[in-house]
């Protein structure tokens, strides 16, 4: 066809002769914005477009050759270690960030905006689409809004205060715009879920599995509030934002959704979209797969760290440290929370059907096995040696369990720990046989578990770092030593709380509109 479309071509440059029309100068061999948005083909190509930022290296990953961003953002925190310095995480992580340092700063800004740019274009030109029908255009539009306050909220989480834009990318017109007010991004955040949720549907089936869904957008919100009213911006403690984030999570958990049976399962492809999964990033080889089971298996630069190991309860649901756990520190693994073995590997575990040593996974002697196909049983031939891109695992940006943890840690702020708070955490405990928690325990008592419980719930999924971010906490977690399986020291960890808890905006940025203020100290 293509050999027959030159022919055709060349006959018509003959026949022309000395046509003005030749001068033209719009291509006919590519798309233009004003050929492009003509067809509802076309349209949805460009929503497609709009979700596939989401698998850029500075998002969640898996366009680039062996990145897995979304399991790196766990080694800024103090659950795991990226010893080979991917995408930059171990320099944030040592507290050595400039603003010139490249890689994963400089790409979540610029990819964020990749995003945005894509989204504005299709709010501004998918009304102009002839042959829609209008209900499709409705919703098209609202995972539109969905998807740029999800790239909006990256940004405002890691940076502050961004540009605030809202039209297609025009370099004339956007090329010097200063920061806008953070409190304003948010604003804008929160409205365009709102108005996404008015239209989007409660779900989606067969080949549209993945899209946004009403309750993505009321989740997101719900996540946002959360971080709103944490003591990282709710400096005065404001009470009515910690009860706004609870109205919020209460309104997901109306809903529907449940958790799924299985911790482990939870997190294997064959379960993909299950009730408790909000929203995902869809994965699948050939067409984009992520590099997910090469990094946990073989590269280990989502390395697990002996602090995250130290920090599961017994399964009686004791600290290790009090006598009547029964811990034995001769053989440290033994009647742990299931979640431990349900999330990484460690020194004389059965793994891909062999007995390891600390030689198996040598930096920290623990491999991540959450988002990977391998575990105990030896793999079948076909998964034996899954390469960078071919990994199809779909990776979980809100679930359910999470949504109780906002839940519980909104309402504990805001009322103290009441009967929904213990109610909300108990599911999540009892999925695994874990003790429900004790009652009468006071409100900074609570508060300590659930901070804990979101550490092990929700650990090696990239949102232990932003919680002590917005906790203020990591001025203390992130200013310590970290060590392997053994003890064996690694480095150490630093924080400047004057500085850190905001990332810089990357220099290259700034160089190309200086109207960007940095942040302090960079």
């Amino acid at each position: 066809m293509k050999k027959i479309h030159m022919l055709i071509t060349c006959a018509g440059f003959l026949a022309a002769g000395c046509n003005t029309s030749l001068l033209e100068v719009t291509p006919h061999d590519r798309y233009t914005e004003a050929t492009f948005w003509t067809t509802p083909e076309a349209a949805a190509a460009g929503l497609v477009g709009c979700y596939s930022v989401l698998r850029n290296d500075g998002i969640y990953g898996g366009k680039g050759s062996n990145n897995a961003t979304a399991l790196w953002d766990e080694s800024l925190s103090p659950n795991a270690y990226n010893y080979s310095n991917s995408e930059s995480f171990n320099t944030i992580a040592s507290g050595q960030q400039m603003a010139s340092t490249t890689n994963i700063i400089t790409d979540r800004f610029g990819d964020s905006y990749s995003g945005i740019g894509r989204c504005n274009t299709l709010l501004a030109k998918i009304d102009g689409v002839e042959g829609m029908d209008e209900a499709a255009k409705d919703r098209m539009k609202a995972e539109a809004r969905f998807l740029r306050a999800l790239y909006y909220f990256t940004l405002t989480t890691y940076y502050g205060g961004v540009p605030l834009i809202l039209d297609p990318p025009d370099r004339a017109a956007q090329a010097s715009l200063p920061r806008t007010e953070r409190g304003q991004v948010i604003a804008k955040i929160l409205s365009d879920l709102d108005s996404a949720a008015m239209v989007l549907p409660d779900k989606f089936s067969g080949a549209d599995l993945g899209r946004a869904t009403k309750g993505a957008a009321m989740a997101l919100k719900a996540r946002v509030l959360l971080y709103e009213a944490s003591p990282l911006l709710n400096t005065a403690n404001d009470v009515t934002k910690w009860q706004a984030a609870a109205t919020a999570a209460k309104a997901v958990m109306t809903m529907g959704y449940t958790l799924f049976p299985n911790y482990r399962s939870l997190f294997l492809k064959a379960n993909e979209n299950n009730k408790e999964v909000i929203f995902d990033v869809q994965y699948l080889f050939p067409n984009q797969g992520s590099s997910f089971d090469l990094i946990c298996t073989q590269y280990n630069t989502n390395a697990p760290l002996l602090g995250l190991a130290q920090a599961y309860y017994m399964k009686n649901g004791l600290r290790t440290s009090d006598p009547a756990s029964g811990y034995d520190a001769a053989n440290p693994y033994l009647n742990r929370d299931p979640r431990l073995y349900a999330t990484f590997t460690y020194p004389g575990d059965v793994y891909r059907g062999q007995k390891i040593d600390s030689t198996r996974f040598a930096i920290t002697g623990y491999g991540m096995k959450k988002y990977s196909v391998y575990d105990s049983i030896k793999p079948p031939t076909d998964q034996a040696d899954i390469k960078g891109g071919q990994s199809e695992i779909n990776f979980i940006v809100l679930r359910y369990a999470d949504i109780l943890l906002m839940y519980a840690e909104a309402q504990n702020e805001a009322v103290g720990p009441d009967a929904t708070v213990y109610t909300a955490l108990n599911q999540i405990r009892d999925r695994v046989g874990m003790p429900h928690f004790p009652e009468g325990l006071t409100k900074e008592q609570m508060r300590t578990e659930i901070r804990h419980e979101r550490r092990i719930e929700l650990a090696g999924e990239g949102l232990y770092y932003n919680d002590i971010r917005r906790w203020k906490t990591a001025e203390t977690e992130l200013n310590t030593p970290i060590y392997s399986w053994s003890g064996k020291y690694l480095e150490r960890r630093s924080f400047d709380p004057k500085r850190d808890y905001w990332w810089p905006i990357p220099q290259i940025e700034r160089d190309l509109n200086p109207a960007l203020e940095q942040n302090p100290l960079y």
